[in-house]
């Protein structure tokens, strides 16, 4: 009997004592994040059940050569070279599950490449540091920069 008292004590201890880890739940990732290069903030909004993510600040958004607003020029679609980068969708057609956005894609207009994407907390406890995976094909061919949210 002491063995099964002294068993289910330390059942409980640990269980009292290990850090709990938060649920997190679909809307966490909503609200403005600052970028790796901490030139822009993107706003992740929800669609439906989807999620999306667009520039709402940049650092520099004039084009000091041409003293109007910066375009993504880079774009390898030419009719969409002429689109403002100031308001551009990066973020779109992710979806939750369980604990991290998956199925999407991540544009970078520094080089006009789109990539398949996942994005997850670096830290489930700590939803203030996006961890978001760019890749082609499959994750373990990619990159992973990290964003952070922006305080209110």
């Amino acid at each position: 009997m002491k063995k099964v008292t002294f068993f289910l004590s330390m059942i409980v201890f640990v269980l009292l004592t290990a850090p709990q880890m938060k649920a997190q739940k679909a809307s966490d990732i909503l609200g403005v994040w600052l970028n790796a290069d901490k030139d822009a903030h993107i706003e992740v909004y929800q669609q439906g059940n989807q999620y999306f993510g667009k520039i709402i600040w940049m650092k520099e958004p004039i084009d000091p050569a041409t003293g109007k607003p910066k375009l993504d020029v880079l774009n390898p679609d030419v009719s969409l070279q002429s689109r403002p980068k100031m308001g551009l969708v990066l973020l779109s057609n992710f979806v939750f599950d369980e604990d991290e956005w998956t199925d999407g894609e991540i544009y970078d207009p520094k080089s006009g490449k789109t990539y398949s994407c996942y994005m997850e907390f670096e830290d489930e406890n700590d939803p203030n540091t996006l961890k978001i995976r760019g890749y082609i094909g499959v994750s373990l061919i990619g990159k992973t920069t990290y964003w952070t949210r922006v305080k209110k």
